[in-house]
């Protein structure tokens, strides 16, 4: 077996326990959540008592919660979440719905930040301790001090009211539409981002720069561009992607805000929307996609470290 069937292996053995954990915490949790579902789906309307039992027979919620575990964890592993209390729709098609808008936001989102955040830290890391370096790092700075929908909001207010530039809401309806539409968001969404990929990549091409070996390829005719794309770059990209792994998780559990700012019916606004009206499927769906996300980034950071650095690589087949 060659070593990267045995490093996702070995992976999958600690992952999959952890997203069982996962998913038995998530649903503990939704169920000492304040509130009586069966009373929130009647509403204001009176109810007698066997109108009650009836909805909580319905969705199970009568039964002791080690048996409402199991019947739930049972439909999800067969790729059954349930049927949605507000909607009564199969919680697959909810999600369905609105995941291609997040995808969207946060793909777009991802590109601005890596695409402006790399070379930005690249250039401040080749300017070090000059103004240029200086003033890249304070706008690095204020980016993550100040909160998505904070950034957001200025930015809609700037560009969407006051220049007119940019649609103040809605998701758009083709692709084009769409860019334009969600152009403010994904910068909000970068922009909280951005400081993380500059100050690493800065920080690891800087190191890069003064090794060495850097000065031997320099001695040896090598031009300054030639350096920097080969040696010094391609050396930090282990701390780069790293970085990159983190921006991307964040693009998903960071729309959540972002969406709700710009009113955008993603699956941030859903999980808002599902947990004031105690949506417990959908609510452990989401919970649960999001963190099995997370874990299949981590496992591709991983298995992005042995590809590009050997040494991780021989590393792990020797243990």
């Amino acid at each position: 077996m060659g070593w990267l069937p045995r490093l996702v292996f070995r992976r999958l053995a600690v992952l999959i326990p952890l997203l069982a954990i996962v998913s038995v915490g998530v649903f503990l949790l939704l169920q000492l959540a304040p509130g009586d579902t069966a009373r929130v789906l009647v509403g204001a309307k009176p109810a007698t008592p066997e109108t009650l039992a009836a909805i909580r027979a319905r969705y199970h919620l009568d039964l002791p919660l080690l048996e409402q575990y199991l019947y739930w964890i049972r439909g999800v592993l067969q790729g059954d979440f349930g049927r949605s209390i507000v909607t009564n729709q199969p919680v697959t098609d909810v999600i369905a719905q609105r995941l291609p808008l997040t995808l969207y936001l946060g793909t777009y989102g991802f590109l601005i930040t890596v695409g402006i955040g790399l070379p930005l830290g690249i250039v401040a890391a080749l300017r070090r301790q000059t103004g240029l370096d200086r003033s890249i790092v304070a706008v690095s700075v204020v980016g993550v001090s100040a909160p998505a929908f904070a950034t957001g909001i200025l930015l809609l207010y700037v560009f969407g009211v006051v220049l007119g530039w940019f649609p103040t809401f809605g998701p758009g309806r083709d692709f084009l539409d769409r860019l334009s539409h969600l152009t403010l968001p994904a910068l909000a969404l970068a922009f909280s981002a951005l400081a993380l990929v500059v100050k690493v990549t800065r920080a690891s091409t800087g190191e890069e720069l003064d090794k060495d070996y850097v000065a031997f390829a320099r001695a040896r005719g090598l031009s300054r561009m030639r350096v920097i794309g080969p040696y010094a770059v391609r050396n930090a990209l282990v701390s780069i992607t790293t970085a990159i792994g983190l921006v991307f998780v964040y693009m998903l559990t960071g729309t959540v805000l972002v969406e709700v700012t710009f009113a955008l019916p993603g699956l941030g606004t859903l999980l808002i929307d599902s947990v004031q009206a105690l949506d417990i499927p959908v609510v452990q769906a989401l919970t649960l996609m999001i963190a099995a996300f997370i874990v299949v980034v981590h496992l591709g950071i991983d298995i992005s470290y042995a590809v590009l650095d050997p040494r991780v690589r021989y590393g792990r087949a020797a243990a």
